[in-house]
């Protein structure tokens, strides 16, 4: 009886954790399929290399330009060598950037501000990094909590049985033998 009842926590717990394609999963294959698109470039650090050719007093064209060269083999390299080329030639931000990926958006809208409008670019790279990266911490923290969610009532199968059996039964039949032998 027991044995049959383990059995059946086994499959529940087995059917329960068996992964299901949902938008979670199918947002974490376009992401894959992006980056096997555009290499395996995180916008977060090319913002920080952004930050320190600017940093170091490179032009928003000249960073680019030094930026698409140091990712090279990439195709966002091109992308942004392209970018800054047409910068320094006299092309408007848009014309600039109309060919580039999805995956170089930040690194574009980032610097809107500063090409148009003069603004200082480091403090706009920083906090764009920091917000790419605030945004996955938080999308981590609710993967944790729906995978929490998840697990309790497969642990709640396995434990309630072993609970029973191991806690209350015992005295429960001790409980009986005392009522029946009176």
């Amino acid at each position: 009886m027991s044995g049959a009842l383990a059995l059946c926590c086994l499959a529940a717990v087995a059917a329960w954790s068996l992964p299901r394609p949902g938008p979670v999963r199918d947002g974490r294959d376009r992401r894959r399929r992006r980056r096997a698109r555009t290499g395996d470039l995180d916008p977060a650090v090319l913002l920080d290399l952004l930050e320190a050719a600017l940093a170091s007093g490179a032009s928003v064209p000249g960073a680019l330009l030094a930026l698409g060269a140091a990712v090279e083999p990439d195709p966002a390299g091109r992308h942004l060598q392209r970018a800054g080329t047409a910068l320094q030639l006299g092309a408007s931000w848009p014309e600039a950037w109309h060919a580039c990926p999805p995956a170089l958006a930040a690194v574009a809208d980032t610097l809107v501000p500063a090409w148009l409008d003069g603004v200082d670019p480091c403090p706009l790279v920083r906090q764009a990094a920091a917000g790419i990266r605030a945004r996955r911490r938080r999308d981590a923290r609710e993967a944790a909590a729906r995978l929490s969610a998840r697990l309790v009532l497969p642990l709640g199968l396995c434990f309630l049985p072993a609970f029973v059996l191991l806690a209350m039964l015992p005295v429960l039949l001790s409980g009986m033998g005392t009522l029946l032998g009176d």
